[in-house]
């Protein structure tokens, strides 16, 4: 063999060895891997149960993500389809004006119609019955200087102390009994008035009275306790078939404190229909574009505007969700208007939530999502927050922000929807209601 062949040999072999060791050392990886370790080093029991374990494993992976899957389908087929039924825009021609009674009421006509780029010139007027008495028409003076009286921070605990001071004398002055609730953190509080049917069991109407520690939260949410104090006013004096109760929250932006604390005491649950949080009723902005849509709910937007008022319900529950609707059918009565011109209620965008908000976090941020857990059901009314106005938490929410004409109309829609819930004599099918009346 010549000397250059003895070369070659010799590189081959070297080659060789080093094939060799690459294949054992891989070889070693793969077998000292854990599965493979449970694969091979175990007996035949052993392995059989590991990749049943393995195989569960992926199965409940698989099935969670076809849930999901199945889940967006079928709330963007629901929405699709339901898209002009969710949506109301409602015109009242020659509003009435403060001192009207019920009787004058009775001459005039509301006309239903529905968003611009959906009307037809051929389309003709809805009228629709029944009528809101004058005697449940909103004040804006006294709405907006609620909102002024509680300009200011409401973090810490004397400004806390400060605000349920101000919220108790004003029910009090009102005829009701408020009860303060202590929990852990904070203080809740609570008020009630007997319904005429004791069958009929209750409604819930609520708001968070605390703010973050740098803003006065005028939009969040001296405009949710002022629409309370409203309906306070409105219905104390008025009998209705069913109980009307009113909590203002405390620590909601400490993480929903004072509403969970309220769901822990099972007497608020009893007899317990439905419950509306308003959180945020007090902002609009009317310029293309400044309305964002959360990206977890397949919606098509209604408007790029921000002038609509959004009412958030789970699926379980559509007796309030329709309720707003149905609110959308009955005539502001004149909102406090001098003129004889024509006065248009906010829109409602009703969004009804699968799952309970389980693949829709969004939904769940405010005072309404520890009721649905409990199995009871509520909407959220709101004007959206972060997702419309520039002023969420910051020193900036302050009474000057507040559109004054959206914020009264959309008091007029949360009155109109809780005076169609309290003379509702059936049940609204709240499983935690019906276990009450049972147990």
């Amino acid at each position: 063999m010549s000397g250059m062949e003895k070369k070659e040999d010799k590189g081959t072999r070297g080659q060789g060895d080093k094939g060799e060791k690459a294949y054992s050392y891989v070889h070693m990886r793969v077998l000292t891997h854990p599965f493979m370790k449970n694969l091979h080093l175990s007996g035949r029991g052993s392995r059989g149960k590991f990749l049943m374990r393995y195989m569960k494993k992926w199965f409940w992976l698989v099935l969670l993500l076809l849930v999901t899957i199945v889940a967006v389908v079928l709330t963007s087929t629901f929405i699709e389809q339901h898209r002009e039924s969710v949506f109301y825009s409602i015109r009242v021609r020659n509003p009435f004006s403060t001192n009207e009674d019920t009787k004058t009421l009775g001459r005039e006509d509301a006309q239903i119609m529905r968003p611009k780029d959906t009307e037809t010139e051929n389309s003709s007027p809805v009228f629709l019955r029944p009528r809101i008495p004058a005697s449940l028409q909103v004040s804006a003076d006294k709405l907006f200087a609620h909102v002024l009286r509680l300009n200011f921070t409401r973090h810490t605990p004397a400004e806390r102390s400060r605000t349920r001071a101000y919220i108790t004398t004003e029910l009090k002055k009102m005829g009701w009994k408020p009860q303060l609730e202590k929990f852990q953190d904070g203080v809740n509080i609570f008020a009630e008035k007997p319904g005429t049917d004791k069958d009929a069991g209750a409604i819930l109407v609520g708001a968070h009275y605390d703010t973050v520690y740098i803003s006065p939260g005028a939009d969040d949410n001296a405009s949710g306790v002022a629409v309370v104090l409203e309906i306070a006013r409105l219905f104390g004096p008025r009998p209705t078939s069913k109980t009307l109760q009113l909590a203002f929250f405390d620590k909601e932006e400490a993480g929903l404190l004072g509403s969970k604390a309220f769901v822990t005491n099972k007497k608020h649950l009893e007899n317990l229909q439905g419950v509306i949080v308003m959180d945020m009723v007090g902002y609009a902005c009317h310029t293309p574009l400044c309305q964002k849509y959360p990206t977890s709910l397949p919606m098509t937007p209604p408007s790029d505007k921000g002038d609509f008022l959004a009412v958030i319900g789970d699926t379980e529950h559509f007796s309030l969700l329709n309720a707003f609707q149905n609110s959308q059918m009955l005539p502001a009565i004149s909102l406090n208007k001098e003129s004889t011109g024509e006065t248009v209620l906010p829109s409602v965008l009703t969004l009804p939530i699968f799952l309970k908000g389980l693949l829709t976090p969004d939904t769940l941020r405010s005072d309404h999502a520890p009721f649905w857990y409990q199995g009871v059901g509520a909407v959220l009314v709101t004007d959206t927050a972060n997702l419309r106005t520039p002023h969420y938490h910051q020193p900036s929410d302050v009474p000057a922000t507040i559109d004054r004409e959206f914020f009264t109309g959309a008091a007029q829609v949360v009155v109109n929807a809780t005076n169609s819930l309290l003379e509702n004599r059936n049940s609204l099918d709240s499983p935690a209601s019906t276990s009450s009346k049972s147990s």
